[in-house]
């Protein structure tokens, strides 16, 4: 695994509510890069600043997505899991897109 990579993927709702995995701290920082202007708040600056500590490997992936969900809770970004991700991860299935 790249050590940029989440060991678990965080799903947010975007656009219409659809479902996207963010996988590692790019695809965190590049969320929360698009976030528009006049939302942005103390949650999304604490996110984007672990990001950017994360890339340059002054932090660790993890401690990135942390902060990356608890700015996707207080917006209500964070996705209710389905009942067919739970039973994977019961079974102990692995992402096929995850190396």
């Amino acid at each position: 695994m790249k050590p940029d990579m989440f060991r678990e993927p965080v799903t947010i709702l975007v656009g219409l509510g659809f479902p996207a995995q963010v996988r590692g701290v790019m695809d965190a920082y590049q969320h929360l890069s698009e976030w528009p202007g006049s939302l942005r708040d103390r949650a999304h600056a604490v996110a984007l600043k672990a990001c950017q500590a994360a890339l340059r490997g002054e932090i660790e992936a993890e401690t990135a997505r942390g902060l990356f969900v608890a700015f996707a809770q207080k917006h209500d970004l964070l996705a209710a899991e389905t009942p067919q991700v739970v039973a994977a991860r019961s079974r102990g299935d692995r992402d096929p897109h995850v190396q």
